[in-house]
């Protein structure tokens, strides 16, 4: 069978197998396996327990269960509300403070935490009432944090960052140091936003502002610089030479649990076991679907599809941007039925020859790729930050969640034209640091 033709087969079956309520790691593996046997035979499944294991043969992917350990630490205890409280405090005089210091808690606790649905439940569960309460329109209250969770895989130390290096070999502290502007660059669009919507509809506080004091102001300071200081701490380690990102990440994961024990007296044994329980579950799913991703990826090469595709992409004459809106789009569509993690280790082998023949830097296009991932986020159909807001505000319709999401959207289709025309946006920093990559 023509290549092109089984490749088009293959996608066609992942997606139904994948929209069939089964798990990624499991459909992944189904499908690779059928593919196998019935081009190769039945002998060709010998390899794939050693690809399994091999692609989990890295020490490079410690980070990922101390990152996720770390995170999980911090959204156990009130790290958020204190982080949303002492900005409120800061930012309460400034004109639209209140919106400012929500998408502000959200990129800070988005960094700590590294996980969308957790700093929308951490944040909205206190910012939400509270611009309500002070006549903020219901779709910039809910939009607003919707869209500053997603903040969580694009700013570092970023999970999604790391399993996109692993999977296309790439060095993860130039992917860290490339989200760090566009980040900022999505900070300042959703502020940006938020504040013009606000405005316009007429949104205004129904209530007397309080005003706080400057003992009040840095009363709740001690309870989030420790976290702060921790998140430097790691970078600095990290590209100041004096560890690899796998052993900054289990120091970060044991600091971020003293100081949950004891700033937040999470001693508990209980509480412990729960961070410890969760962050070993959602581990092992991302390593799962890591190893069979592996599996999937060897399946295309072994079948020859990996390179027709890229043979027959180098024979578009086609200008090199045209290519890039395709992928885009691509990317775009399956981040609207896909977890990122899921898009990335199926996606990102292939696409990353294409990108770079065609001329694009690879650090680059993680950028654009994980901004990709964050519209899936708030988008229709799965959309999760979404739900994950709907349940802590009940009261606001899922339409008008939506509907106050979609200028987000908005934002970060901007925020990857801007780093199309001005690439730097995302490649300067881990040049200025680390240098040329070579």
């Amino acid at each position: 069978m023509d290549p092109l033709l089984l490749g088009g087969l293959i996608a066609l079956a992942t997606i139904l197998i994948l929209f069939s309520g089964a798990s990624v790691a499991l459909g992944l593996l189904l499908v690779s396996a059928l593919f196998l046997v019935a081009f190769d035979g039945v002998r060709s499944l010998e390899l794939m327990p050693e690809v399994f294991f091999g692609k989990l043969d890295s020490f490079a992917l410690l980070s990922i269960p101390m990152f996720i350990i770390m995170g999980a630490s911090i959204a156990s205890t009130r790290a958020g509300a204190d982080l949303y409280e002492a900005l409120e405090r800061w930012l309460t005089r400034v004109p639209g403070g209140l919106v400012i210091s929500n998408i502000g808690a959200c990129g800070l606790f988005a960094a700590m935490s590294g996980s969308s649905p957790a700093t929308c439940a951490a944040i909205g569960k206190m910012g939400i009432p509270e611009m309500l309460k002070r006549g903020y329109p219901e779709g910039i209250a809910t939009g607003s944090i919707a869209a500053g969770g997603t903040l969580g895989i694009l700013i570092p130390p970023s999970v999604t960052m790391i399993v996109y290096g692993i999977a296309t070999e790439t060095s993860i502290g130039r992917l860290f140091l490339a989200g760090v502007f566009p980040g900022l660059m999505l900070v300042g669009l959703f502020m940006a936003w938020s504040l013009y919507a606000t405005w316009r509809q007429g949104g205004r506080r129904s209530q007397v502002v309080r005003s706080y004091s400057w003992g009040e102001k840095f009363q709740v300071m001690p309870r989030v610089l420790p976290f702060i200081a921790i998140i430097v701490g790691v970078l600095y380690a990290m590209y100041g030479g004096v560890a690899t990102p796998s052993e900054t990440a289990a120091v970060g994961a044991l600091l971020c649990l003293m100081v949950a024990v004891v700033i937040y007296k999470l001693w508990n044994p209980q509480a412990l076991w729960v961070v410890l329980r969760d962050s070993t579950k959602e581990s092992v799913m991302i390593l799962f679907i890591i190893a069979t991703a592996g599996v999937f990826s060897y399946m295309l090469s072994s079948l020859f599809v990996t390179q027709a595709v890229a043979e027959w992409i180098g024979t578009l004459d086609v200008n090199r941007w045209v290519l890039m809106g395709a992928v885009n789009l691509f990317l775009l569509i399956a981040g609207f039925f896909l977890p990122p993690v899921a898009v990335i280790l199926m996606a990102a082998p292939i696409l990353l020859p294409i990108i770079v023949t065609a001329g694009f830097d690879p650090i680059w296009f993680a950028v654009v790729l994980t901004i990709n991932m964050e519209i899936g986020l708030i988008s229709p159909p799965v959309g999760l930050n979404l739900y994950v807001i709907n349940g802590i505000a009940p009261d606001i319709s899922l339409k008008t969640i939506l509907a106050g999401s979609i200028p987000f959207v908005a934002c970060m289709v901007l925020a990857i034209v801007l780093l199309c025309l001005f690439p730097e946006i995302a490649t300067w920093l881990p040049e200025a640091v680390m240098g040329k990559a070579l």
